[in-house]
């Protein structure tokens, strides 16, 4: 028997189609934009012409961009931050997670107030700086993975699932098996636990990668900056000062290679973390549904 569908139903699901379909064009485009954008010639884009399709393509931006050999150290050291960073901070959140959701941990409610309680209150920039000074790590890569290596929103995330994810009867069991903290931790825990965890850890990276503020405050060298501190001084450096005098010719093509630039900067700069997020979608949709109604 066929059901039959009504015309409210069907009027609804036309409204919805279509209103999805403008949200998608709506974050599709920029993206578009800015990928056409950092194909096309400066002339291209300083008249407009560029709206869908690249015009005038041509690599132009992308050499100019790697041309500066500080470039392909800034890759290296982003991903050196990214990477060690993360490692870090996974471990610090599931070694600080995993014992506050034990209800068998003595002051488990005062720990726990004292991770919410750096939510709410924070020293400041002016205090943080002269820890990481007095601890040395003024111009080392330390002061770009330590300072802010564990986010106690993404603790509490990891309490979360731990609470309602993992049953007391998986830790009794594994107990009476003579098993260790150590070892339920390393063979129980983390095995059921890797949504949580991709889903940590990409917000980790995501945030280590996009950083820039700390590489501008503690970091001297420019052979240790990370990739975002070296596209903006390329960025600055190529900015056209309309203070000063000269050929305003010469003026506007810099002015238009500089634009051409900065698309093609968020390209290279957004490429790794496009690549890397298609291998944790389904660990990462897994992990935004935790805190969801099951029926």
């Amino acid at each position: 028997m066929v059901k039959q569908v009504s015309f409210s139903d069907r009027l609804f699901d036309i409204i919805n189609k279509t209103f999805m379909f403008l949200c998608t064009i709506i974050v599709i485009y920029p993206v578009l934009y800015i990928i056409s954008s950092s194909f096309s010639s400066s002339n291209a884009i300083i008249s407009g012409r560029v709206w869908l399709f690249p015009v005038e393509p041509n690599l132009q931006a992308y050499f100019a961009v790697f041309r500066n050999k500080q470039v392909l150290s800034g890759y290296m050291n982003s991903i050196l931050y990214t990477a060690g960073g993360t490692a870090i901070s996974v471990f610090l959140t599931i070694a600080a997670a995993y014992p506050i959701s034990r209800k068998i941990l003595v002051g488990r409610k005062f720990f726990t107030g004292m991770f919410v309680f750096t939510m709410l209150f924070s020293g400041g920039l002016i205090p943080t700086y002269f820890v990481v000074r007095s601890m040395h790590m003024i111009d080392t890569r330390w002061a770009i993975v330590l300072p802010n290596a564990l986010s106690v929103w993404n603790l509490m995330v990891t309490l979360t699932f731990f609470k309602t994810s993992l049953s007391e009867e998986l830790f009794e069991a594994a107990e009476l098996e003579g098993a260790s903290d150590m070892r339920i931790l390393w063979s129980v825990v983390l095995p059921l636990s890797q949504a949580i965890i991709a889903v940590i850890a990409l917000y980790y990276a995501i945030g280590i990668w996009n950083s820039y503020f700390d590489a501008l405050i503690y970091l001297k060298t420019s052979s240790k900056f990370p990739l975002q501190i070296i596209l903006r001084n390329i960025l600055i450096s190529n900015q056209m000062d309309l203070s000063m005098g000269g050929d305003l010719v010469a003026m506007a093509r810099r002015q238009g290679m500089a634009d051409v630039m900065k698309y093609a900067l968020i390209i290279i700069s957004s490429a790794p973390l496009l690549m890397i997020y298609p291998f944790v979608q389904k660990y990462f949709v897994k992990g935004v549904m935790l805190g969801s109604i099951k029926g």
